[in-house]
This record gives C-alpha cells, sequence and structure tokens, in this order.
C-alpha cells in the first residue's frame, strides 16, 4: 500500500492508538522494513495528537527523518486526524538533559524540526538539544557568565548596550545580527555569553544555540563525511537564536563559508537573532567572501576595546572581590597600571596575588604585591625588534619588505612605511636616526614627519585602500599590534 493511498483508521476503533499506528505503518513500509528499523530499534508512543519516537543515535535520527518521514506523517494522520504531529527524541545516555530544554517536533504537514516549547522528559533529550548540549554549546558543568558580572567602561559601553537590546529584542533589524570585535581578552565571549543567558532568562521558550565557528566546521565536516547534512541544516536553521564566537576561524575556509552563509541567511530573513564575535573588524577578514562580510556590516558592528584604566580599577576591584583576597587599594591599583592589554592579564596577575595570601593568610600589601608580579611580569617579556616591525606591515600589504627600504615614493609604498616607521617607534626602544637608517638610510627627521603624520591620521581615522578594501586606519593598527603580539 502506497503512502498516499493509506486508509483512514478511526481512533474510536482501536482500544490502544499506539497498536494501530505500529500496525499502520507495518503495512505502510513493510514489514522488512519495520523489523530493520523500528521493531526493537525504536521506542513509539502517543500522546494526544504527538507521536512521539525515541531512537537511539543521531545517526538513526538523520536517516529515518529523511528516509521515513513522510510514511510516519501518513500514518499519524490516519490514526490521529490530520492535525497530526511527529516529536523526534534521542536517547540520553551521558548526562541528564539541559534545563530548558525542548523536543524537536514536526508538524503532520510540515517539514521537520520546527521546535516547540515544552519541557523534557527525565533520560530523554532532543536531536536540537543534543546538538546544543554535546556539540554546540558548552560541555556539562560549564558555567555561562551573564551581562550582570560584565565591567562596564567607556571602552565597551556601546557593545554592553547593544548586547541587552538583543536580550530584550532578539531579532530586531536594528541589532540584528550583532558583530562584537576586538583584541583578545576583551570580553567578547562573555558578552555573548550574556546574550546566551538573557535570552533563555527572558524567554524561556526560545531556541538558542551558542558554539564556535570551530565546532560550526566540524560537524559540518562531519554531517559532510557522513551524508548527513539534512539534520545538520535542520539544527541550524530552526533556530531563534545563533551565537557564535570566534567567526573568524572560518576566515578562508570557503566551503564551511558557503554553508555558514546560507544559514545565516534563513535565520536573519526570518526574524531569527545572530550574534558573532570574532578578533577583527569584517573588513579585516581578508580572506572571507565578500557576501558574508556585507553581512555582517549590515546589523550592529561594535568594538570591544581593550580597558581604560579606570575600567582596570573596577576589574581588579571585581575580580579580587570574587577570589575573596584581602588586598590594600594600592594593590588594586598597581595591578591596574601595569597590565594594560586585557582583561585576562588582570586576571592572571590577580590569581598570582591570591595563590600568595592563601599560602600565608596575610593581607597582601604592596611591597608584596610588587614582588609577586615582578616575577610574573619577568618572565612576560617580549622584545620587538625592528625586523619584527616590518615583517608585519609588509605581510599585511602583500609587499616585499625590500619595498619598504627602497626610494620608491608612490602611496601604495610610502603610507605603509609610514606606518612602520611609527609602529617601530611605538613598539621597540630604537632611536629616530636608527630607524630611519633601518628604512633605506632617511634621515631622524623622516621618522618623526612620518610619526606626526600618523598621529594626524588616528584623529581623523580615514580610510586606506588595501587589496582593493577600504580600512579604517585604526583598524589597520589594530592588527598589525595584534600581529605584532603574536609573532
Amino acid at each position: 500500500m502506497q503512502p498516499g493511498t493509506t486508509a483512514v483508521v478511526q481512533p474510536e476503533s482501536c482500544a490502544d492508538h499506539r497498536d494501530c499506528f505500529t500496525n499502520q505503518l507495518r503495512d505502510v513500509i513493510g514489514l522488512k522494513s519495520f523489523q530493520h528499523w523500528f521493531q526493537g530499534r525504536t521506542s513509539i508512543s502517543i500522546e494526544r495528537d504527538v507521536v512521539r519516537i525515541l531512537v537511539a543515535s543521531q545517526f538513526q535520527l538523520a536517516w529515518m527523518q529523511r528516509r521515513f518521514v513522510r510514511e510516519l506523517t501518513s500514518c499519524a494522520q490516519a490514526v490521529l486526524g490530520s492535525g497530526a504531529s511527529l516529536a523526534w527524541d534521542v536517547a540520553e545516555t551521558e548526562a541528564e538533559p539541559a534545563a530548558n530544554a525542548s523536543p524537536a517536533v514536526v508538524k503532520a504537514d510540515a517539514a521537520p524540526a520546527v521546535i516547540a516549547a515544552e519541557p523534557p522528559r527525565a533520560a530523554v533529550v532532543s536531536a536540537t538539544v543534543i546538538s546544543e548540549r554535546s556539540q554546540t554549546a558548552p560541555r556539562e558543568g560549564r558555567r555561562f557568565a551573564t551581562l550582570d558580572e560584565f565591567v562596564v567602561g567607556r571602552c565597551n559601553e556601546l557593545a554592553v548596550t547593544a548586547a541587552r537590546h538583543v536580550c530584550e529584542a532578539p531579532g530586531a533589524v536594528a541589532c540584528n545580527p550583532l558583530y562584537l570585535h576586538g583584541s583578545v581578552g576583551t570580553g567578547k565571549t562573555h558578552l555573548a555569553e550574556g546574550v546566551y543567558k538573557g535570552i533563555r532568562r527572558l524567554y524561556a521558550d526560545r531556541q538558542v544555540l551558542f558554539m564556535t565557528a570551530e565546532s560550526f566546521a566540524n560537524q559540518f565536516t562531519h554531517a559532510l563525511r557522513t551524508h548527513a547534512l539534512p539534520g545538520f541544516r535542520q539544527r541550524f536553521r530552526h533556530v531563534d537564536v545563533l551565537i557564535i564566537d570566534d567567526v573568524d576561524f572560518l576566515d578562508g575556509k570557503r566551503g564551511i563559508q558557503e554553508e555558514f552563509l546560507h544559514t545565516f541567511q534563513q535565520l536573519v530573513s526570518h526574524g531569527k537573532q545572530v550574534v558573532l564575535t570574532a578578533n577583527s573588524h569584517p573588513r579585516l577578514l581578508s580572506q572571507m567572501s565578500h557576501e558574508l562580510t556585507s553581512r555582517f556590516l549590515s546589523g550592529m558592528v561594535c568594538r570591544v576595546e581593550a580597558p581604560d584604566l579606570e575600567t582596570r580599577r573596577k576589574i581588579a576591584l571585581a575580580k579580587s572581590q570574587e577570589l575573596g583576597t584581602a588586598v590594600v587599594d594600592e594593590v588594586l591599583d598597581l595591578v591596574a597600571r601595569r597590565f594594560t592589554n586585557n582583561v585576562r592579564e588582570i586576571e592572571g596577575a590577580l590569581n598570582s596575588i591570591h595563590t600568595w595570601y592563601r599560602m600565608t593568610n596575610k593581607r597582601v600589601s604592596l611591597a608584596t604585591a610588587k614582588h609577586v608580579l615582578s616575577d610574573l611580569e619577568r618572565d612576560c617579556v617580549r622584545v620587538v625588534k625592528l625586523t619584527d616591525v616590518e615583517s608585519v606591515v609588509a605581510e599585511l600589504f602583500g609587499l616585499p619588505a625590500e619595498e619598504l627600504r627602497s626610494d620608491c615614493r608612490t602611496r601604495t609604498i610610502s603610507q605603509p612605511r609610514m606606518l612602520a616607521m611609527y609602529l617601530a617607534r611605538k613598539h621597540t626602544q630604537a632611536a629616530y636616526k636608527e630607524i630611519g637608517e633601518h628604512f633605506g638610510g632617511r634621515n631622524h627627521s623622516t621618522v618623526m614627519s612620518a610619526e606626526r603624520k600618523i598621529e594626524s591620521w588616528l584623529r581623523s581615522d580615514p580610510d586606506l585602500r588595501i587589496g582593493g578594501k577600504a580600512w579604517r586606519l585604526s583598524d589597520v593598527l589594530e592588527q598589525l599590534e595584534r600581529q605584532l603580539q603574536a609573532s
């Protein structure tokens, strides 16, 4: 019997709806297929007009949804009426389901995996929630940060405001997508986690997915290898909020970018919220497709800057209170002044001080803090050389290093050369004369002029043309300084 010609079985004539459904399904798909895929391999239950099918694995779920969804829909309608729906569950074997998880429900007359707000049963979790728990969202035991814990300062207040707006109105056009970028350790992931927690608290019925771009890439590759792309797309394109951390991981990965583009379009076009974090501005992702870059720029792009002195003081105070370290105020000021690059440095310094405090159980004085932190700073000293500056500038602008030392005065050479001189003066111990001699035997006044020129440009922050794209000067300098720190 073909699915399209299945006879309608009135529920009243069956003492047990489940038996009616399984008998109907056996007739439709054949005894052999029923025994191979359903008998002893699945658990079928019926709750009102929902047929709930419990399967053993993600693979079985993806296969059965591709192969039998039409037949199952037909049988559900035959037994329960036209309003019947399917609910797919995957047996949870390692841990309890996440709080507020909701099963994937398939309407009988619609595409698979429409998410319904319904609490999970013990020891059972849906396919969509499995994806969020074990593959995309954090592992069991991870504690998500909240926006209330984030220390706000002038360096990040716009980003925090945008994050709070997303929590209150996910999917609003003004902040969709929300793209947060900045150097490492400035709080981008904290803000993304805060959005995750905030939306789950305010909108318990929304399906929120938090993951790294690396995890997205790994899952896509696995789905491609195992011929399970329909299940992969179902998991990602039917969520209400998608939060991707470190999206610049996709830079240069063309095939994965294409898949992410389609996922992005599907969500945003249907009013679903997308939140992204990255180390670089979208325009600085030189190997990202133009289609993705333009979409990243279409929403709200916020830069999370390194914390200023006042913000660093607040962070140091909040961290010391969290650790329960007894310190004098001068110690917190010392930490805020010495560790200027990012929040992680401040946390590392306070962890060292707290360890000493626990060892001695004595209040940490300024002299003690200086002694503890001196060892930490001594072990992390890194000397930047003129050749390091020359290398990173030449690489970013796609030039041979010799061109920066040449007599050429065209703009495509002179601008990178001025940037190199400016960075050399800022990050090395070289004198003006040494820098001038390194970059083509120029005199010290040329280097001083280049330094003044770049400083005046920074006040207006003009665009520079690099690789056919317009980049803000401040973004270019940020990228170069990040590469200097990493080299």
